[in-house]
């Protein structure tokens, strides 16, 4: 059977709530993403004590590796009911062996086995799924997906952690996050786990009243700008000082503003998303739409009516195409510099265009 870790990681993490779940027989963990393989083997983990399940490590050194793995599950234990094996490495098992982990996990289907093997390879693309040692995994055993193809998944695996957390972060707030921690797992995972303890209290005050209405656990709601003051920054100036600089049309303050966020490296991803952020909202403004319904607070409603009586159809005909540039260059497809077709982005809200 072949499953996502998407479908598969939830059920996992209930397991304390479902002691039915039984985790042994044979278990495939292909990808190439480590930190998913991580997390599957800490829910795994959390099932296999409930079981009393001894659990053992074996690198593959060489394909004679897996007579020692065989060994480990023929093995009787004093104090444990059975053993769970982890195992890591690419050696692949040879005829012998695959026909005894085929036996092997055909008896722990039926019961009559408790140990569990659970391999943790590199990822396995479909020609290799055809080869016959993948065969005993796939028909008897468990074959576990632990890869993410897009971010649509890196979000829905994300926002899974932040409601173990007991946070719920609003759409611009997760779009912030991604930048900020330019689309890596883990940097995002440690950002929604310092939130949970910035936010413990009144995360634990939302706790205590779900318990006295006897209502479903809530979430701790963080917009943008909670989250952007929560994230600590090693710039003296953060995006939102450079959104405000641009919308007050101050281009001084904005040029000091780029540089000091290009001196302390701040990720170029985020602060063309801030621009472009301003960009699109001006825009909008210009094209008669409310401004409370796209979203602009109140308090910041004056900076961007000031920031559209700058502008004339004909300043903004070719923000789109500025700001492509700057994400080619961002990318590392265009050869000017990123930074300075960022700077003048920015100047473009203030009014000032730096070439014809």
């Amino acid at each position: 059977m072949q499953d996502s870790f998407l479908n598969i990681y939830p059920k996992l993490t209930q397991v304390q709530a479902d002691h039915n779940l039984n985790l042994t027989g044979l278990w495939l963990a292909h990808g190439d993403e480590p930190l998913l393989q991580q997390w599957l083997v800490d829910a795994m983990r959390r099932s296999w004590h409930l079981q009393n399940l001894a659990i053992k490590r074996i690198e593959l050194v060489s394909a004679k590796t897996w007579l020692e793995v065989l060994t480990e599950l023929n093995s009787l234990s004093l104090f444990d009911d059975a053993t769970a094996v982890i195992i890591t490495g690419n050696h692949k098992p040879d005829k012998d062996v695959q026909q005894q982990l085929e036996t092997f996990a055909i008896e722990a289907n039926a019961g009559n086995n408790q140990n569990c093997v659970l391999w943790l390879t590199a990822k396995v693309d479909k020609r290799a799924q055809s080869s016959k040692w993948f065969a005993p995994f796939a028909k008897f055993g468990q074959v576990i997906d632990c890869n993410l193809y897009n971010e649509n998944q890196r979000q829905q695996l994300l926002s899974l952690h932040a409601q173990r957390f007991g946070l719920a972060l609003q759409p611009e707030a997760w779009q912030f996050l991604m930048v900020q921690t330019e689309h890596h797992l883990l940097s995002a995972y440690q950002a929604l786990w310092r939130l949970s303890y910035l936010f413990a209290p009144q995360i634990a005050e939302l706790n205590a009243q779900s318990e006295n209405t006897e209502q479903p656990t809530a979430s701790f709601s963080i917009d943008v700008e909670a989250l952007q003051a929560a994230l600590v920054s090693d710039a003296q100036y953060s995006v939102f000082d450079l959104s405000d600089a641009m919308l007050a049309g101050n281009a001084t303050q904005v040029v000091k503003i780029i540089e000091q966020l290009r001196a302390t490296e701040e990720p170029t991803p985020l602060v063309l998303w801030a621009i472009s952020k301003d960009m699109r909202l001006i825009l909008q403004l210009l094209d008669g739409q409310d401004p409370q319904s796209i979203g602009i607070w109140s308090s910041k409603q004056s900076l961007y009516q000031s920031a559209c009586r700058r502008q004339t159809p004909q300043s903004v005909a070719d923000w789109a195409d500025i700001l492509y540039q700057c994400d080619k260059s961002v990318k590392g497809v265009n050869r000017q510099p990123a930074w300075e077709l960022i700077l003048q982005a920015a100047l473009r809200v203030t009014g000032v265009k730096l070439f014809a």
